[in-house]
């Protein structure tokens, strides 16, 4: 059985310190913090800014190139009762699109017709012939264009010489040369930081309108539904306006009349109130999808602006059907795909990307998805071709570092048509020229990426153990959310957890997924699902573990969805530890005697004893700061944190690690409050300046947690510590100041976290901890 991925390097987080007034001000637990930090968010008002949309400040539609000759032109056609063309696409940005200006500019008394491509007939974009064909239908005096149309240069001029205008609204990226549109809004236009800049087409479309809206007054917020959609569907990256609209969006989604999503909503049992970025991206955008895959598109606007509720019930039942034929298709296709790869080997050892023929049977409306999963399996640039007549039409999905478009334009002389984006991307060739079409993409990959293949990577967010997973801790994070593109899900990891052939269960109605139970170091089991693994090896025990983890609603009762991303046979050697490659790791925790247990085994010359507020007696020991390059590392204490160890370990890079983890104890609020007001005095009395490292150093805690705790008692009234920085500490007010109780209650939780690591400390199996 193959393995999926068996070359993915997971990286962990770097060694990092987030201030602690940040930390505060975010609130909850630290990961929320350290996350945003890690992401970019350094600055609090950024942070906040992008948790909550009341917070943000949306950037006003003006600011996007050519947005106010394209609402006066449009303004324009309504008074005049000119006939208005909506071009869209077949996708749910393209479908959302093609929906929110139709019915907003009916909302203005427009007179307004649409076209959809249909996907098997047209491909994506303006046709040329089906063009001619609408103008001569529909006499349209301007026609309005959404998510297509930036590259439609000799579609654009036909209209012209025809005498009508066209606007073009579309983010795809510029070509070489733009089209002789009346005007042209896309926001690739802006600066790479723009706010505007990750718009999806359907986003652009809600700026056009609420552009058009503001001489009437009227508030387009009620489109924003269709706005999350589109984004969540088109994988848009979540920054500026775009994550404000999909926050938005979500709101009225949860909230939405329209009787088609409501039909929706019911038959896959979702609870309006409850609908979020996951149900968007795979439940309700497959079915949409599917429609445009598989069918014709132009229903959507029907579907979504029906009030009819028996209407609305039986296209979202169209939508259904059509989206089980998508996946049976797609799992076919795949199929067949695998056993290609089976008999054809060389394909994926010999070439750098990865190109398939298929026959006609492989669906042009699916051949992407496939594509996308055996990118996933084999870390490979794909191209999916099915048979069209005596042409190849082809899907192309990549990976991070190769620009797919760009790479296939090097074979540009053998291609009919192709277009696309860094990621994905579209072609059609002649049958007769695939074999050469491949050869040329393996010869020009290493001018286009490099010297090698870009390595997968997995970017571990936070390693826990299973004790920790818990519904408040999930209802933390979920801060962050939602989450996506930009703003990925957080991914855990746990080391070293087993299971076996009867801890293994395949579900699902086809059989393709499986329930994994895994046990950890400290016997405690969790349950994971397993998306697309049945023909997936399992590596020998032990293992370690990168999952997701989500709250899931089931028959009214919320409860844990863990989700395995990967796994991997445990390295031998603790991956935090640098070097040597064989370590020594003695483990003496619960020693009954730790004190004579320690005089046996140290040696001044070769040993070096980290302790900090228990030290033992008769022993020169040393706390965080002071550590310095030892053959062995005596672990006398509980470290702070799992970060203070690894800083820790890297510093003495040892042969051998000795764990007796004696509990400092300063760990309670009262404790704690009662030593940092000790330490307090001491630099009013003496007046030494203040040390974080010494503070922490001397309590035994995370650096964080101190000053969240000067904070604390500074919040208390009890002394004015706004300059303790230069050593000045004064007297309070001696009563609470407005602030207090967001501070205790940060710091309470604080002191949970240090709590249950010193717990985990003391309890996990040596190597889960190092």
């Amino acid at each position: 059985m193959p393995m999926r991925n068996t070359n993915l390097r997971w990286d962990f987080p770097e060694l990092m310190h987030v201030p602690g007034d940040f930390q505060l001000a975010i609130g909850g637990s630290s990961l929320i913090a350290k996350t945003l930090y890690r992401r970019g968010f350094t600055t609090t008002g950024d942070a906040l800014a992008f948790l909550d949309p009341g917070l943000y400040s949306p950037h006003p539609p003006s600011e996007l190139p050519g947005i106010d000759a394209a609402a006066d032109r449009i303004l324009r056609a309504i008074h005049n009762k000119e006939q208005i063309l909506i071009w869209g696409d077949f996708d749910v940005d393209g479908q959302t699109s093609t929906t929110l200006l139709v019915s907003a500019l009916q909302a203005l008394g427009a007179s307004v017709q649409h076209h959809i491509p249909i996907r098997a007939e047209e491909s994506h974009g303006i046709s040329l012939p089906v063009l001619t064909e609408k103008i001569s239908a529909l006499s349209p005096q301007l026609i309005i264009t959404c998510d297509t149309g930036i590259d439609a240069n000799e579609e654009i001029e036909f209209a012209n010489q025809a005498g009508i205008d066209v606007i073009i609204t579309d983010h795809h990226q510029l070509p070489p040369a733009l089209p002789n549109a009346f005007a042209i809004i896309n926001p690739s236009m802006l600066p790479a930081n723009h706010g505007l800049k990750n718009l999806p087409g359907v986003g652009v479309a809600f700026k056009l309108i609420e552009e058009i809206f503001t001489p009437f007054d009227m508030d387009p917020s009620y489109l924003l539904d269709l706005v999350a959609l589109g984004i969540v569907s088109d994988v848009a990256t979540q920054k500026g306006d775009t994550r404000y609209l999909l926050q938005k969006g979500l709101d009225v989604l949860r909230n939405t009349p329209r009787p088609g999503l409501l039909e929706i909503y019911k038959f896959n049992d979702l609870t309006p109130s409850q609908i979020n970025e996951d149900h968007i991206g795979f439940v309700i955008g497959p079915r949409l999808n599917a429609l445009g895959r598989l069918g014709d598109a132009n229903s959507c606007v029907e579907f979504f602006t029906t009030k009819d509720s028996t209407r609305a019930h039986s296209l979202a039942d169209r939508l259904d059907k059509l989206n089980k034929s998508r996946q049976l298709l797609t799992e076919e296709i795949f199929q067949e795909a695998e056993k290609m790869i089976s008999a054809f080997p060389e394909l994926v050892e010999e070439y750098p990307i990865l190109v398939l023929q298929g026959s006609a049977q492989w669906h042009p409306g699916v051949i992407g998805i496939v594509a996308s999963r055996i990118v996933e399996r084999y870390h490979k640039p794909v191209i999916m071709l099915s048979q069209d007549g005596d042409r190849a039409r082809g899907s192309a999905r990549s990976i991070p570092g190769v620009d797919i478009t760009k790479l296939i334009s090097t074979a540009g002389d053998l291609l009919i048509s192709h277009g696309g984006h860094p990621m994905a991307a579209g072609m059609s060739l002649p049958l007769t020229d695939v074999a050469s079409f491949r050869r040329t993409l393996a010869d020009n990959f290493l001018g286009i990426v490099g010297d090698s293949l870009p390595q997968s990577s997995l970017q571990i967010d936070l390693e826990i153990p299973f004790q920790d997973i818990c519904e408040s801790f999930i209802l933390d994070f979920q801060r962050l959310a939602p989450f996506g593109s930009g703003n990925p899900k957080l991914t855990f990891a746990t080391r070293g957890v087993f299971t076996d052939h009867n801890q293994i269960k395949v579900i699902g109605k086809s059989g393709n997924h499986r329930k994994v139970t895994f046990t950890d170091s400290n016997r405690n089991q969790r349950d994971f699902l397993w998306w697309n693994s049945t023909n997936l090896a399992i590596p020998e025990n032990p293992l370690d573990i990168a999952f997701s983890l989500d709250l899931t609603t089931y028959r009214d009762q919320q409860q844990i969805q863990a989700t395995l991303l990967h796994l991997r046979q445990s390295p031998e050697a603790p991956v935090y530890i640098p070097a040597p490659s064989q370590i020594d790791l003695l483990d003496l925790r619960g020693h009954e005697d730790p004190l004579s247990a320690l005089s046996d085994l140290y040696s001044p010359s070769n040993s070096i004893i980290w302790a900090e507020n228990k030290k033992p007696a008769g022993f020169d020991s040393f706390p965080r700061n002071k550590l310095s390059k030892s053959a062995s590392l005596i672990i006398w204490t509980t470290p702070p944190s799992k970060l203070d160890l690894r800083l820790a370990i890297k510093k003495v890079t040892p042969n051998q690690v000795v764990l007796f983890g004696i509990n400092p104890e300063i760990d309670r609020l009262d404790e704690f409050i009662q030593a940092l007001f000790g330490l307090i005095k001491h630099i009013d009395r003496t007046g030494k300046s203040y040390d974080l490292i010494r503070f922490s150093e001397a309590l035994a805690l995370p650096e964080d947690v101190i000053e969240v705790g000067l904070e604390w008692i500074h919040q208390q009234g009890d002394y004015n510590l706004e300059n303790i920085n230069q050593g000045l500490v004064a007297m309070g007010p001696k009563q609470k100041l407005p602030g207090f109780d967001n501070v205790d209650r940060k710091l309470k939780l604080m002191l949970r976290e240090v709590i249950a690591y010193r717990t985990y400390f003391n309890n996990a199996h040596i190597r889960a901890l190092l």
